[in-house]
């Protein structure tokens, strides 16, 4: 199973970023293969609008089970990811990408929408 999580770096020790749409980086994990891959994000930052679903679109492109992040997605990223055989989980701000992992896999992350 590939697991996507919003971060500011590209390692397990980078912090979750807790934006959704402006994510810096995009980090996935396959649990199957156990290999980690990233998505730069950064061009995002300087867009006016419609950040949230170009973040959604470079995560639908990867195909992940799960979406580990801070806030979550607002409406429009919401409404493109639910096209998506996607579960969010939410209240990872303040987490490393490790600890959001094994937050997720104790069960101490709120399923969002």
């Amino acid at each position: 199973m590939k697991i996507a999580f919003t971060s500011t770096g590209t390692g397990w020790d980078a912090m979750i970023d807790p934006r959704f749409g402006r994510t810096d980086y995009i980090f996935i994990y396959d649990e199957d293969t156990q290999e980690t891959t990233h998505i730069d994000n950064r061009q995002i930052v300087n867009v006016a609008h419609g950040a949230g679903p170009q973040t959604a679109q470079r995560i639908y492109e990867h195909k992940p089970q799960v979406l580990i992040t801070g806030n979550g997605p607002g409406g429009n990223a919401a409404s493109i990811l639910s096209q998506m055989d996607l579960k969010i989980f939410t209240g990872a701000g303040g987490m490393t990408v490790r600890q959001a992992y094994q937050a997720y896999q104790d069960g101490k992350l709120p399923q969002g929408t």
